[in-house]
Formats: C-alpha cells, sequence, structure tokens
C-alpha cells in the first residue's frame, strides 16, 4: 500500500511496449463506484471477491503488466492465480516511505481513521512475509525514483 505499484506498473508497461492494468481501477470500471463506496456496502469480504474475480479475468491476458491492491496476496487463490503465468515482483517499502507516500491519501478504506503509522506497520508485518515468498523478484524502493525502480525492474525481466 504505496509501493509505488501503478505508477512504476505504468511506467514499466510503457517502457515494454504492453498494456497495463490496474485491478482496483478495473473493478471501479466494472461497478461504476469508487473502491471505498464497495468498502462500505459490501465490507472488506465483497470487495475481495471482486477483486479475485478481476484478477482471475486479468491473468488470462497475455504480455500484460498489472497492478493489484496490497492486500489481493492475502487470499490463497490469488496468489495462486498470480503464480501461474506471471512474473511477480515485490516492491517492497519501509513504513516510514509508505506513511510518507500514504498520509494524506483517503481513498484506502484500510488506512482510514486511527493512527495511520501503526496501521501499516501491522499491514507490513502481515503481507511482507507472503509477498516475499510469493515474489519472483524483490525490489526494494527507498530513495529510488519511479524511473529507476522501473529500469531496475525492466533489467531484471530481461536477463
Amino acid at each position: 500500500m504505496g509501493a509505488g505499484k501503478t505508477t512504476i506498473g505504468r511506467l514499466l508497461a510503457k517502457q515494454l511496449g504492453r498494456d497495463f492494468y490496474d485491478s482496483d481501477v478495473e473493478i471501479e470500471r466494472k461497478t461504476g463506484v469508487k473502491i471505498p463506496l464497495i468498502f462500505d456496502l459490501e465490507g472488506e469480504d465483497g470487495f475481495r471477491k471482486r477483486e479475485t474475480a478481476t484478477i482471475e479475468e486479468l491473468t488470462q491476458l497475455k504480455n500484460i503488466v498489472m497492478a493489484t491492491g496490497g492486500g489481493a496476496v492475502l487470499l490463497p487463490e490469488n496468489r495462486a492465480l498470480l503464480k501461474r503465468n506471471s512474473k511477480i515482483i515485490y516492491l517492497r517499502g519501509k513504513v516510514n516511505d509508505l506513511y510518507q507516500r500514504t498520509r494524506h491519501d483517503k481513498t484506502r478504506p484500510l488506512l482510514q481513521g486511527g493512527n495511520l503509522r501503526q496501521k501499516l506497520e501491522r499491514l507490513y508485518i502481515q503481507r511482507d512475509p507472503i509477498y516475499t515468498g510469493l515474489a519472483d523478484y524483490i525490489v526494494d524502493t527507498g530513495a529510488q525514483s519511479a524511473v529507476e525502480i522501473t529500469h531496475t525492474i525492466e533489467q531484471l525481466l530481461t536477463n
């Protein structure tokens, strides 16, 4: 959450000459409503069902770059879908960097209300081992620019 998946995904797709898809954007396009409203009406479980269906559709496309929501990897079925025909890149950011990137963002339902830094730490502790085990490549985002990270990923994928 806040690692730069969408920004870097778009840049990487352009660099590789591939189409880019963001699973959250696809969910919003299909439903006609924003993710926070889906969370309000259907809860996280309802959103995750929609997310799985969207990932299933997108993983059938060839030669694309896809960004998923940060929590997509929590469900085993999503991990299996992603692993089936994809190279998975984990953009690993430090909690402080994630905090700086998301502290003014009101569009992320899981980060609203309460102590943002604590929420990010809890999500990181929950998700990092899953991403680490799933990823074909791990790229630490740190102080690198999106262009530098994209270049690093491009080198990993083409070597």
